[in-house]
């Protein structure tokens, strides 16, 4: 498939997918009444559809990726070419700073801003690399057919069980640094959530492996075809 309408898929996926996290809790705070509860959870319930719809809808296309970190295993698995990573990577990032301007257009807003919300700490980076860990655990383990729903599922479960309400994604860090809305982050708390999500994603690489080669050593008969390859 042309690797323009890879790139395409990936600005705007992930431009959608950052409109839908900070619209909603633009949205959530101005509804929830100073409720911190009520708004995180229409924030989540927002992102999980939103997710699913997003992952199905430009899965086909670009394998819905959506994450630095989760095209880098890709390439890393050689599921993406090598070749492809620095593109993909670009598109992500630039989809995410137009997602949060569209959501600041939809809003009346301010286009350009900078979030001043710090999120530091030793729990919130662990809370990153704990919520990065998982997701890439899902990608690679899911069922084919159900990755959608286990991803776009885990990631709303991520947003109340992990500190840092699960950015686990360097592409949202990025985007969300350029919003002074409930769901930004400030410039200088992004270094340490994006170093623990790529701790994360590495923990969940060797974790996949150390579960296959226990799996295969105990299977008195090898496979006979490969897995089918997950892209989320």
């Amino acid at each position: 498939m042309n690797l323009t309408r890879k790139l395409f898929a990936e600005m705007l996926g992930t431009a959608l997918l950052l409109a839908v996290v900070i619209g909603s809790g633009v949205m959530a705070e101005r509804l929830a009444g100073g409720n911190v509860g009520v708004a995180l959870l229409a924030n989540t319930l927002t992102t999980v559809g939103g997710l699913y719809v997003l992952i199905e809808l430009f899965g086909p296309v670009s394998g819905a990726h959506f994450n630095p970190v989760v095209s880098a295993v890709m390439a890393w698995r050689r599921e993406l070419p090598a070749a492809s990573l620095i593109p993909y990577v670009i598109a992500q990032l630039s989809g995410a700073v137009l997602g949060a301007w569209l959501a600041h257009a939809m809003f009346d807003m301010n286009l350009l801003q900078l979030s001043t919300k710090l999120r530091s700490g030793s729990g919130q980076w662990i809370a990153e690399g704990v919520a990065t860990f998982g997701l890439l655990l899902v990608i690679l383990r899911a069922p084919a057919p159900r990755v959608a729903a286990m991803v776009a599922s885990y990631i709303g479960a991520a947003y109340w069980f992990t500190a840092s309400t699960s950015f686990a994604n360097p592409a949202a860090v990025f985007g969300r640094m350029f919003s002074g809305s409930f769901a930004g982050i400030a410039p200088a708390s992004a270094p340490g959530f994006v170093i623990a999500e790529l701790v994360g994603a590495a923990l969940a690489v060797a974790a996949n492996h150390a579960l296959s080669s226990n799996r295969s050593s105990v299977e008195a008969t090898p496979p006979t075809s490969s897995p089918p390859v997950r892209h989320v």
